[in-house]
């Protein structure tokens, strides 16, 4: 069985599976892996029981080890292995997985809670913080920078704007001082994270305050950086810049309540962009909530303001609305 190829084994295991396993299973691959496995499967007459037992606990494992390792790292799936298996087979086993598995650095640290996770890396060099944050999820990477300082928040971002390719070895040893290793799964090539884009992936999810104060900062340490942030950054002022269709689009997917409350913060120009999209009697009663809702907390205004923008975001990945980049910078106070 060593000698046949990774295709083949694929081919036989689809064919063990049946006809209507296999057809779910090809939904799931490209369609040069469909023929690629169709032709294996064609050119396939007779398969020794044996063979195909093999095969069927080769997947197992495998199967195993890319559950193990999602639930807990490389090393943790290593440790599983070796309870189950053996050194030596847990060591084979991992070895053939990683051979087309790419553990992204800070693995460990992806799963963790974002308040734990703020604590374990606080006191860290801005520029390891930045690094950590880099290859975060989005989400994640949003809560850590919206829980640090005012001060440390910009320096973060900015780093990571800044930021374009880390060597292996810088990186294992960030990882090294963070008592984790993940330098058996690590790309031997340079590795890519951070940019302006990543930049503003996170400020996509980051609350308003936090949004605001980088950006005005980052106005003054480096202006043309902060101006190709604001070009890619959406914001919910920036609704003025939409055609009326796109507009009429969102506001029915908006709370009305939401709505009013994010109104209260924004300036003439938004309010009159709304106006002309709703009819005259939902204007009135628009403008009638907003003064009966009396004062209210920036922060409640802000965070709905962020629900509306996200609805914007969602709406523009479904294909929905199209946001214009580069268009009006200014950031309304």
């Amino acid at each position: 069985m060593k000698n046949l190829t990774g295709s083949k084994k694929a081919a036989i295991l689809l064919i063990s599976l049946g006809p209507e396993l296999s057809s779910l299973l090809f939904k799931h691959l490209s369609e040069e892996e469909v023929e690629k496995l169709t032709l294996e499967i064609a050119n396939i007459r007779r398969v020794p029981q044996e063979e195909r037992d093999e095969i069927f606990q080769e997947f197992y494992q495998m199967w195993l080890a890319s559950d193990y390792i999602s639930q807990g790292g490389i090393e943790y799936a290593r440790e599983l292995l070796e309870k189950a298996f053996g050194e030596k087979k847990a060591s084979e086993i991992i070895g053939r997985l990683t051979a087309t598995l790419q553990v992204r650095p800070f693995d460990f640290i992806r799963k963790a809670d974002p308040s734990q996770l703020i604590n374990f890396i606080q006191n860290e060099h801005p520029q390891t913080i930045a690094l950590i944050l880099a290859y975060l999820e989005p989400d994640q990477a949003a809560s850590v920078l919206s829980a640090l300082p005012p001060e440390l928040q910009v320096d973060v971002a900015r780093r990571i704007a800044l930021m374009d390719r880390t060597t292996p070895e810088v990186l294992r040893e960030v990882e090294k001082v963070l008592e984790r290793k993940l330098s058996s799964v690590m790309s031997q090539d340079y590795t890519t994270a951070g940019g302006v884009q990543a930049l503003v992936e996170v400020l996509n999810r980051v609350d308003r305050a936090t949004e605001k104060t980088i950006i005005e900062t980052l106005e003054i340490q480096d202006p043309e950086l902060a101006d190709n942030v604001k070009k890619l950054l959406f914001v919910f002022e920036d609704i003025v810049q939409l055609d009326d269709r796109s507009v009429q689009l969102i506001l029915r997917e908006v709370d009305s309540h939401d709505l009013a409350l994010a109104l209260k913060g924004a300036g003439e120009e938004v309010m009159s962009k709304i106006e002309r999209n709703i009819s005259k009697r939902a204007a009135q009663m628009l403008k009638e909530d907003i003064q009966y809702m009396g004062p209210v907390r920036l922060r409640d205004v802000e965070e709905a303001q962020q629900r509306i923008v996200a609805v914007i975001r969602s709406l523009e990945e479904q294909g929905q609305i199209i946001i214009t980049r580069g268009g009006k910078d200014e950031i309304i106070v």
